[in-house]
């Protein structure tokens, strides 16, 4: 496998994590249009509408609330770069202020291009002035109560984050000790047999203990997370030898996608573990990945020993790391990334999905 280098610059500085959302995320757009008819539906059916004219007010309700949803949404897309820069108070107020204008704007504007004779039936006969003053208060009370939601959800969001990095921080501390001690013995054995694979070894290792003492909130790239678990896997191949196979077939991905650190040598320390090194038979480990529709698709499968080779052996690190795995990922992309496993032709696979490109 070629080495990959990774493309993002590592000087780049991180940008603030903000509690309001990308605006200009599709999912975000599409969530706003579904919210915005829901509650366009439940304003009309909550009003004193005639049941003869309901099906009617609906449509010009749903149809007022998805303009000023999506101008809205289209203004705090586009004052991202100043909300990210202020404090959360002051950003929150200048959404809310942000979301009040798009209201005044959308609803004189309506108001203003009705025909006169159409007024009535519209807007149930309510000037201009009593108009404003309804659907700005509306806007004001659901404002807040959608800033006051999106704040907790990221104190929610940062509480998991912080989880994470603490389970970060003990996957640091236990690169197997078993696997240190058999890659100290493998080095010891090369050094006389082929001292230029032991140097290679000794590199490898080098370069896995320098990951594991990364900081877990500095994000990696695709391609450095394959590069280290094409080390890991080097050095493993020297120690268990024609008993493990590896099979890559990541041609196709994007190298400076972001990850999270140290993200995806677990996946392949249990698939050797779990999978690989208890069997007598040779194992075969498979890293697959797959780029479509904005989205990366990477899979680690492995062969499984039979139920006689496992059954005096525990499988409590293989779930520790899996749900440590999950943690970051869903702490990273705020909920767009699945990790999935899987049993395929009585293989073991764990996949994980995530989008590219991922904005901050």
């Amino acid at each position: 496998m070629a080495r990959l280098e990774p493309i993002l610059d590592e000087d780049e500085p991180r940008k603030r994590r903000s509690f309001l959302p990308d605006f200009c995320r599709p999912s975000m757009i599409m969530g706003t249009i579904l919210a915005s008819q829901l509650f366009g539906i439940a304003l009309t059916l909550a009003s004193q509408c005639p049941s003869s004219t309901l099906v009617g007010q609906i449509g010009v309700m749903s149809f007022f609330v998805l303009a000023v949803a999506l101008a809205a949404s289209a203004a705090l897309c586009a004052l991202r770069p100043l909300l990210l820069r202020a404090e959360d108070r002051t950003a929150a107020v200048l959404a809310w202020l942000v979301v009040l204008a798009v209201t005044g704007l959308v609803t004189w504007g309506a108001y203003d291009l009705v025909p006169p004779t159409r007024r009535a039936d519209l807007f149930a006969g309510e000037g201009l002035a009593t108009l404003m003053a309804r659907t700005l208060g509306i806007s004001a009370i659901l404002g807040a109560m959608l800033l006051r939601y999106l704040y907790l959800h990221h104190l929610w969001r940062e509480q998991v984050k912080a989880e994470a990095e603490a389970h970060f921080q003990k996957l640091q501390a236990r690169i197997h000790p078993h696997f240190l001690f058999n890659s100290m013995n493998t080095i010891a054995n090369l050094t006389q047999t082929n001292p230029r694979v032991a140097e290679e070894v000794v590199q490898d290792l080098a370069d896995l203990f320098r990951a594991s003492l990364s900081e877990a909130n500095e994000p990696s790239t695709l391609a450095q997370e394959l590069e280290l678990a094409y080390r890991y896997l080097n050095i493993e191949k020297q120690r268990l030898g024609e008993r493990l196979q590896v099979l890559w077939d990541v041609e196709d991905i994007p190298g400076d996608a972001a990850l999270p650190p140290l993200i995806l040598q677990p996946l392949v320390e249990n698939a050797v573990y779990h999978g690989i090194a208890p069997s007598r038979r040779p194992g075969l480990i498979q890293i697959s990945g797959r780029y479509r529709r904005a989205k990366v698709s990477l899979s680690v499968r492995n062969t499984l020993p039979t139920e006689s080779e496992t059954a005096n052996r525990h499988t409590r690190g293989h779930h520790m790391a899996l749900e440590n795995v999950k943690q970051r990922m869903a702490a990273m992309f705020e909920g767009d990334a699945r990790v999935t496993t899987t049993r395929i032709e009585g293989d073991y696979q764990v996949r994980l999905v995530f989008p590219y490109p991922w904005r901050w």
